[in-house]
């Protein structure tokens, strides 16, 4: 009986987690300062409705744009009053269409209704608990929680969707739990927590909800499953784990728990081709994913070719869970 049980489990699973063969789509932007140029583009975020938010840095604002990279409207300039940044480099949007953004050099988090108007914020320089230094990224929980890369403060933390402080996690170092400039942060569906950090430990983390140490992997390195200087970290409604690994000029992605699954993209300005991908996103279906180049100044998106054409092997299931 349990081994009938186990593989009808494995069906059911494997009907949910085709493998990925991502190819490229189409891609817009240019470096500049007009409407649909960028100048660092960080961050990039999916909203509900398909629509793609930039985080583009050294401009000082918040970009938007359909699915496939059609002008839509920005906000934001240079300065510290409300609706203005300092170098923004994180994007998320909440399931009600909200949008927050890492006001990095301001320390603060503001966020915004979908069109741009400012509704709040949070958070001023310094250590203390709701205070950052760089905060670089930041993603929304399932149940509304804010999770926040405090990033010069090696530390995450979480609030809810108001700014209310909730708690925290993390100091300087390099064992478990702890970080050395953490860069990024993701939610998966169940509710644990992902994170990238530069320095030394090049690597991921995967938390509880509340910060208790589960896992990790990666290290410096040019091969499967290592990273130089790891950036931005999304998790699909199946639990891959994908991860823009900057200075590899690349893309790689994971199972739930850190098995290497594939990867793609290599050095370069063409179609493909990476210069320092700093930000991943999905859609909800998970069958199209964007990539923010820092460098190139531009956005690019893939297609997931084999998403839900083929069921996987049982052994993809299991590679899944190893």
């Amino acid at each position: 009986m349990k081994r009938v049980l186990f593989f009808a489990v494995a069906a059911a699973l494997a009907a949910s987690t085709a493998s990925a063969a991502w190819v490229y789509e189409g891609k817009w932007g240019s470096a500049g300062s007009g409407e649909g140029q960028f100048d660092r583009p960080c961050g990039v975020a999916v909203a509900p409705n398909g629509n793609v938010y930039v985080a583009d840095g050294r401009n000082h604002r918040v970009q938007y744009f359909t699915s496939s990279g059609s002008f839509l409207g920005k906000w934001g300039s240079y300065g510290t009053v409300n609706g203005q940044f300092k170098y923004p480099t994180g994007v998320a949007v909440a399931p009600g269409g909200n949008v927050f953004v890492a006001d990095t050099f301001n320390g603060r988090i503001q966020y915004f209704t979908a069109a741009g108007s400012y509704l709040g914020k949070w958070g001023t320089q310094g250590s203390g608990e709701g205070q950052f230094f760089s905060p670089s990224g930041l993603t929304i929980a399932p149940n509304g929680n804010v999770y926040v890369a405090d990033t010069e403060n090696h530390r995450v933390q979480y609030f809810t969707s108001t700014g209310s402080y909730l708690g925290r996690w993390g100091m300087y170092g390099r064992r478990n739990g702890e970080f050395e400039v953490v860069k990024k942060v993701a939610v998966a569906p169940n509710g644990t927590v992902y994170t990238t950090e530069h320095g030394n430990n090049n690597r991921v983390q995967h938390f509880t909800a509340d910060g208790s140490f589960l896992r990790k992997w990666g290290r410096s390195g040019t091969g499967d499953g290592e990273f130089r200087y790891p950036s931005g970290i999304r998790v699909s409604a199946d639990g891959r784990v994908y991860v823009a690994d900057r200075d590899n000029s690349r893309v790689q992605y994971f199972s739930p728990i850190g098995s290497f699954l594939g990867k793609f993209g290599s050095a370069g300005s063409g179609n493909g081709e990476f210069a320092a991908p700093y930000g991943v996103a999905l859609t909800a279906t998970g069958d199209r994913l964007y990539v923010s180049e820092r460098d190139n100044c531009r956005i690019q998106y893939f297609k997931d070719t084999e998403f839900a054409v083929a069921p996987a092997s049982l052994g993809r299931v299991k590679a899944l869970f190893r």
